[in-house]
């Protein structure tokens, strides 16, 4: 019998604790234990370091009741691969074990676009994606998922690309949710990056992926993630989202006390 390919951590032991007992304690000390937790149609994550981020996807993903499918969206910060990167099959490992690509979901994907392409290239060393795995994986031990990079901000395509990835998923959605990685405003100040990023959330909160593009562009906002949140909106409307929550937000001067360049990170959920 074939053996699945592994797509080994690219950023284990930088971005996050490179074993599993370190990595478990790290997150435990991050969450925040939530009154609540919503049956969510997709959410926002971070992908910074643990150390600057951790706290607010932490305190996301406890928010949410993880499905058992998990399509991923992010972007691709390495320029490898193709604009719309589907790795359609194999495994994913982290210090907290393997996470299995759902091959038949992300074939029914590709199938029913014209965008995407099953590509392992854009995923070999892209961080924007892997840094969420232990978070969902410390929360549910058996999801599968489908990892997806975005190397684009063609916004028509983006908003056609969320629809096509919704038609796949209407009729599990019961079992499936979408993730998408962006971190906010890059190394702005304190009060630069927060009302920026205010403006950028404030669009994602009210499901308007069109005021979204335009806030990026218009206040030229270094989201690296609007390309897949962009798509995730247009995918969340298509299957009933109506209302946004957002759960944490802060910078790096929040943990680091530089507020003179700080890099923003939202966390928020869509029901």
């Amino acid at each position: 019998m074939e053996q699945p390919k592994v797509r080994k951590p690219a950023v284990a032991g930088q971005f996050y604790p490179g074993t599993a007992q370190a990595l478990r304690k790290e997150i435990e000390s991050l969450v925040l234990k939530q009154d609540k937790s919503f049956d969510v149609i997709a959410c926002m994550l971070p992908h910074a370091g643990y150390m600057y981020s951790g706290k607010v996807a932490a305190q996301t993903v406890s928010a949410v009741n993880i499905k058992e499918k998990v399509v991923l969206f992010g972007p691709n910060h390495t320029g490898y691969g193709t604009p719309y990167s589907i790795m359609a099959e194999g495994v994913w490992q982290t210090p907290l074990g393997v996470v299995k690509i759902d091959s038949v979901l992300a074939k029914k994907i590709l199938t029913g676009s014209k965008y995407f392409e099953a590509d392992e290239q854009a995923h070999l060393y892209e961080h924007s994606l892997e840094v969420e795995l232990p978070f969902l994986q410390y929360f549910k031990s058996n999801f599968e998922m489908v990892p997806i990079a975005f190397l684009s901000d063609d916004f028509q395509a983006l908003q056609a690309v969320g629809k096509e990835v919704a038609a796949t998923l209407l009729d599990i959605l019961d079992k499936a949710m979408i993730v998408a990685s962006s971190d906010m405003t890059h190394y702005e100040s304190q009060s630069e990056a927060s009302r920026k990023d205010h403006e950028a959330i404030k669009a994602i909160l009210e499901l308007d992926e069109v005021k979204l593009f335009e806030r990026v562009k218009s206040l030229r906002i270094s989201m690296c993630g609007y390309a897949p949140v962009i798509a995730m909106i247009s995918a969340a409307k298509a299957l009933g989202a109506k209302n946004a929550k957002l759960i944490k937000y802060q910078t790096s001067g929040d943990v680091t006390g530089d507020m003179e360049s700080v890099v923003g990170y939202a966390g928020v959920i869509i029901y």
